[in-house]
Protein backbone atom coordinates (compact mmCIF):
# COMPACT_ATOMS: atom_id res chain seq x y z
CA UNK A 1 0.00 0.00 0.00
CA UNK A 2 0.89 3.84 -0.14
CA UNK A 3 0.63 5.36 2.96
CA UNK A 4 0.16 9.35 3.82
CA UNK A 5 0.76 11.09 6.50
CA UNK A 6 0.22 14.79 6.31
CA UNK A 7 1.45 16.73 9.30
CA UNK A 8 1.23 20.28 9.90
CA UNK A 9 5.07 20.95 11.08
CA UNK A 10 8.14 18.79 10.84
CA UNK A 11 8.11 16.40 13.17
CA UNK A 12 4.15 16.46 13.79
CA UNK A 13 4.32 13.16 11.83
CA UNK A 14 6.84 11.27 14.08
CA UNK A 15 5.48 12.52 16.86
CA UNK A 16 2.11 11.64 16.58
CA UNK A 17 2.38 8.41 14.00
CA UNK A 18 5.92 7.81 14.51
CA UNK A 19 4.73 4.20 15.61
CA UNK A 20 2.67 3.75 13.06
CA UNK A 21 4.21 4.45 10.55
CA UNK A 22 7.13 2.18 11.64
CA UNK A 23 4.90 -0.75 11.71
CA UNK A 24 3.54 -0.20 7.83
CA UNK A 25 7.60 0.00 7.26
CA UNK A 26 7.59 -3.55 8.45
CA UNK A 27 4.90 -4.50 6.15
CA UNK A 28 6.75 -3.31 3.20
CA UNK A 29 4.25 -0.60 2.46
CA UNK A 30 5.77 3.02 1.03
CA UNK A 31 5.35 5.89 3.20
CA UNK A 32 4.69 9.74 2.39
CA UNK A 33 5.49 11.98 4.59
CA UNK A 34 4.06 15.40 3.79
CA UNK A 35 4.53 18.73 5.94
CA UNK A 36 2.51 21.68 5.38
CA UNK A 37 4.56 24.26 6.85
CA UNK A 38 8.68 25.00 7.05
CA UNK A 39 8.88 25.33 10.74
CA UNK A 40 10.33 28.88 10.10
CA UNK A 41 9.19 30.44 13.53
CA UNK A 42 9.94 27.39 15.16
CA UNK A 43 13.67 28.68 17.35
CA UNK A 44 14.43 31.02 19.66
CA UNK A 45 17.10 32.48 18.31
CA UNK A 46 17.29 31.90 14.59
CA UNK A 47 16.06 34.13 11.80
CA UNK A 48 12.71 32.69 9.83
CA UNK A 49 14.37 31.44 6.64
CA UNK A 50 17.76 30.04 8.74
CA UNK A 51 15.81 27.70 11.33
CA UNK A 52 13.30 26.89 7.90
CA UNK A 53 16.52 25.11 6.18
CA UNK A 54 17.32 23.41 9.15
CA UNK A 55 13.99 22.16 9.64
CA UNK A 56 13.32 20.61 6.35
CA UNK A 57 16.79 19.07 6.37
CA UNK A 58 15.93 17.26 9.60
CA UNK A 59 12.35 16.71 7.77
CA UNK A 60 14.12 14.73 5.59
CA UNK A 61 16.32 12.76 8.23
CA UNK A 62 13.20 11.95 9.87
CA UNK A 63 11.37 10.25 7.21
CA UNK A 64 14.56 8.48 5.81
CA UNK A 65 15.02 6.45 9.11
CA UNK A 66 12.05 4.74 7.29
CA UNK A 67 12.76 5.35 3.77
CA UNK A 68 9.92 7.33 3.73
CA UNK A 69 9.27 10.28 0.48
CA UNK A 70 9.32 13.68 1.78
CA UNK A 71 6.65 16.38 0.49
CA UNK A 72 7.84 19.49 1.84
CA UNK A 73 4.52 22.21 0.90
CA UNK A 74 6.72 24.93 2.17
CA UNK A 75 4.01 27.05 3.75
CA UNK A 76 4.83 29.44 6.34
CA UNK A 77 4.51 28.06 10.45
CA UNK A 78 1.93 29.24 12.03
CA UNK A 79 0.04 31.08 9.25
CA UNK A 80 -1.36 28.04 7.45
CA UNK A 81 -4.98 28.91 6.06
CA UNK A 82 -7.84 27.52 4.23
CA UNK A 83 -7.39 29.25 0.28
CA UNK A 84 -7.36 27.74 -3.12
CA UNK A 85 -3.51 28.31 -3.60
CA UNK A 86 -3.20 25.99 -0.27
CA UNK A 87 -5.77 23.77 -1.68
CA UNK A 88 -4.09 23.12 -4.65
CA UNK A 89 -0.58 22.57 -2.91
CA UNK A 90 -2.49 19.75 -0.70
CA UNK A 91 -4.19 17.90 -3.73
CA UNK A 92 -1.29 17.93 -5.84
CA UNK A 93 0.50 16.20 -2.58
CA UNK A 94 -2.17 13.74 -2.67
CA UNK A 95 -1.82 13.05 -6.37
CA UNK A 96 1.84 12.76 -6.01
CA UNK A 97 1.43 9.62 -3.00
CA UNK A 98 -1.79 8.16 -4.66
CA UNK A 99 -2.60 6.98 -1.34
CA UNK A 100 -4.56 3.70 0.21
CA UNK A 101 -4.44 5.72 3.37
CA UNK A 102 -4.35 8.80 4.54
CA UNK A 103 -3.55 9.94 8.57
CA UNK A 104 -3.85 13.70 9.48
CA UNK A 105 -4.28 15.86 12.40
CA UNK A 106 -7.93 16.02 14.57
CA UNK A 107 -9.57 18.46 13.62
CA UNK A 108 -9.95 20.34 16.55
CA UNK A 109 -6.73 20.15 17.26
CA UNK A 110 -4.76 22.78 20.17
CA UNK A 111 -2.96 24.96 17.31
CA UNK A 112 -4.78 25.92 14.17
CA UNK A 113 -1.83 24.59 11.86
CA UNK A 114 -2.77 21.44 12.96
CA UNK A 115 -6.45 22.09 13.16
CA UNK A 116 -6.15 23.68 9.56
CA UNK A 117 -4.51 21.00 8.13
CA UNK A 118 -6.24 18.27 9.15
CA UNK A 119 -9.45 19.96 7.55
CA UNK A 120 -7.77 21.17 4.19
CA UNK A 121 -7.31 16.89 4.15
CA UNK A 122 -10.94 15.83 5.13
CA UNK A 123 -12.62 18.08 2.87
CA UNK A 124 -10.45 18.17 -0.21
CA UNK A 125 -8.60 14.48 -0.47
CA UNK A 126 -11.82 13.18 -2.83
CA UNK A 127 -10.63 16.53 -5.04
CA UNK A 128 -7.97 14.62 -5.85
CA UNK A 129 -10.37 12.54 -8.39
CA UNK A 130 -11.67 15.54 -9.87
CA UNK A 131 -9.98 15.75 -13.37
CA UNK A 132 -11.25 19.32 -14.01
CA UNK A 133 -8.81 20.35 -10.92
CA UNK A 134 -5.80 20.86 -12.83
CA UNK A 135 -2.23 20.31 -10.91
CA UNK A 136 1.38 18.89 -11.98
CA UNK A 137 -0.06 15.28 -11.39
CA UNK A 138 -2.88 13.46 -13.10
CA UNK A 139 -5.88 12.82 -10.97
CA UNK A 140 -6.82 9.25 -9.01
CA UNK A 141 -9.87 7.66 -9.03
CA UNK A 142 -10.32 5.63 -5.36
CA UNK A 143 -10.79 8.03 -2.36
CA UNK A 144 -8.90 6.22 0.65
CA UNK A 145 -10.13 6.56 3.74
CA UNK A 146 -8.78 8.52 6.52
CA UNK A 147 -7.42 8.54 10.18
CA UNK A 148 -7.17 11.42 12.41
CA UNK A 149 -4.05 11.65 14.77
CA UNK A 150 -4.08 11.79 18.56
CA UNK A 151 -3.76 15.21 19.69
CA UNK A 152 -0.68 16.37 22.31
CA UNK A 153 -2.24 14.98 25.62
CA UNK A 154 -4.77 13.12 23.98
CA UNK A 155 -6.94 16.57 24.93
CA UNK A 156 -10.20 16.56 22.70
CA UNK A 157 -9.52 13.15 21.07
CA UNK A 158 -11.83 9.94 22.30
CA UNK A 159 -9.84 7.16 20.28
CA UNK A 160 -11.67 4.75 18.17
CA UNK A 161 -8.84 2.48 16.98
CA UNK A 162 -5.27 1.62 17.92
CA UNK A 163 -2.02 0.29 16.66
CA UNK A 164 0.34 -1.30 19.29
CA UNK A 165 3.79 0.60 18.81
CA UNK A 166 5.42 -1.24 21.72
CA UNK A 167 8.04 -2.79 19.53
CA UNK A 168 8.31 0.40 17.24
CA UNK A 169 8.57 2.73 19.80
CA UNK A 170 12.91 3.17 19.89
CA UNK A 171 12.13 3.80 16.25
CA UNK A 172 9.31 6.71 16.56
CA UNK A 173 12.55 7.77 19.24
CA UNK A 174 15.08 7.75 16.75
CA UNK A 175 12.50 9.87 14.35
CA UNK A 176 11.63 12.32 16.94
CA UNK A 177 15.31 12.57 16.94
CA UNK A 178 16.05 13.42 14.07
CA UNK A 179 14.43 17.06 15.04
CA UNK A 180 17.04 17.97 17.65
CA UNK A 181 16.05 22.04 17.13
CA UNK A 182 12.61 21.70 17.67
CA UNK A 183 13.46 19.48 20.50
CA UNK A 184 15.11 22.28 22.03
CA UNK A 185 12.84 24.76 20.98
CA UNK A 186 9.46 22.78 22.96
CA UNK A 187 11.83 22.70 25.88
CA UNK A 188 12.52 26.17 25.89
CA UNK A 189 8.91 26.87 25.55
CA UNK A 190 7.15 24.38 27.73
CA UNK A 191 10.22 22.76 29.63
CA UNK A 192 9.52 19.46 29.29
CA UNK A 193 11.64 16.58 27.66
CA UNK A 194 10.66 15.16 24.45
CA UNK A 195 11.46 11.11 25.55
CA UNK A 196 8.56 12.05 28.43
CA UNK A 197 6.27 13.61 25.94
CA UNK A 198 6.16 10.54 24.16
CA UNK A 199 6.37 7.40 26.57
CA UNK A 200 3.99 9.02 28.85
CA UNK A 201 0.63 9.25 25.98
CA UNK A 202 2.34 5.82 24.76
CA UNK A 203 1.55 4.49 27.42
CA UNK A 204 -1.55 5.69 28.61
CA UNK A 205 -3.03 4.91 25.22
CA UNK A 206 -1.20 1.59 25.31
CA UNK A 207 -3.57 0.80 28.60
CA UNK A 208 -6.69 1.79 27.01
CA UNK A 209 -5.95 -0.47 24.44
CA UNK A 210 -4.81 -3.71 26.42
CA UNK A 211 -0.85 -3.43 25.14
CA UNK A 212 1.89 -1.93 26.87
CA UNK A 213 2.46 1.36 24.31
CA UNK A 214 -0.05 2.51 21.39
CA UNK A 215 -0.79 5.41 19.46
CA UNK A 216 -4.71 6.24 18.63
CA UNK A 217 -6.74 7.56 16.22
CA UNK A 218 -10.97 8.25 15.26
CA UNK A 219 -11.72 7.05 11.35
CA UNK A 220 -13.06 9.92 9.37
CA UNK A 221 -16.86 9.51 8.18
CA UNK A 222 -17.33 10.73 5.23
CA UNK A 223 -20.13 9.61 2.18
CA UNK A 224 -17.86 8.12 -0.70
CA UNK A 225 -14.68 6.66 1.45
CA UNK A 226 -14.96 3.40 3.42
CA UNK A 227 -12.89 1.97 6.36
CA UNK A 228 -11.96 -1.35 7.85
CA UNK A 229 -9.41 -2.62 9.85
CA UNK A 230 -7.44 -3.85 7.89
CA UNK A 231 -5.90 -0.57 6.76
CA UNK A 232 -3.94 -0.38 10.37
CA UNK A 233 -1.31 -2.94 11.22
CA UNK A 234 -2.94 -5.19 13.38
CA UNK A 235 -5.69 -2.78 14.67
CA UNK A 236 -7.13 -3.03 18.30
CA UNK A 237 -10.70 -1.56 19.09
CA UNK A 238 -11.76 0.63 21.93
CA UNK A 239 -12.64 -1.11 24.50
CA UNK A 240 -16.23 -1.10 24.97
CA UNK A 241 -17.59 1.06 28.07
Amino acid sequence: MNVLFVGAHPDDIETFCGGTAARYRERGDKLFFCVATNGNVGSSILPPDEIAAIRHDEAKAGAAVLGGELIWLDFDDEFLIDSRETRLKFIEAFRTARPDVVFCHWRNDYNPDHSISGYIVDECIHMAGVPNIKTNSKPFVKIPPVYYMDTPAGVNFEPELYVDITDTFETKIEMVGKHKSQNSWMKDMFGYEMEAFLEIPAKFRGLQAGVQMAEAFIPSRRWGRTFTKHYLPDCLEVMKR
